[in-house]
């Protein structure tokens, strides 16, 4: 009896120790998202930049005072802002990005976003983002953006 409760214990071990291995990295895990994201804006695939984002009603987005949720309103936006035809459209960067795993499946991230034209800053400022690990992937819930005074 002695020797089936070891082994029980061993397999609940092991099953609970699983998905921490799983896990990975998050904060390199999210780093790799937003480089990813920003090479997809900068090649002009709205598609990709916004598949980091998570695709639900509930997704939400604050700038300037506003707010703005789901996913295919902020779609939406950006692709009347952005992505038109005949609109400009800056190189984006991230900077400076701090990630805190708050659970396996939750983290936040702090950063600053950099438009650029030539060789000068059109736009930039702080970000905070609220993520899910949702299957293999970050998604972003929540997008909290701050412009920098002009």
């Amino acid at each position: 009896m002695r020797g089936t409760w070891c082994v029980v214990a061993l397999l609940i071990s092991a099953a609970c120790s699983a998905p921490r291995e799983k896990l990975g990295d998050p904060p390199t895990e999210i780093a790799a998202m937003l480089q990813r994201s920003a090479a997809d804006w900068n090649h002009g695939d709205l598609a990709g930049f916004m598949s980091d984002y998570a695709k639900d009603s509930l997704t939400s987005y604050m700038a300037g005072g506003h707010v703005q949720y789901g996913w295919q309103p902020l779609y939406d936006r950006y692709q009347a802002n952005y992505f038109a035809p005949g609109k400009s459209r800056d190189s984006l960067s991230f900077d400076d990005l701090h990630v805190r795993v708050l659970t396996p499946d939750f983290a936040y991230a702090t950063a600053r976003f950099r438009l650029s034209r030539r060789d000068s800053v059109v736009a930039s400022g702080p970000f905070t983002l609220i993520l899910q690990r949702q299957g293999e992937r970050w998604r972003i819930l929540h997008d909290h953006t701050s412009s920098d005074q002009k």
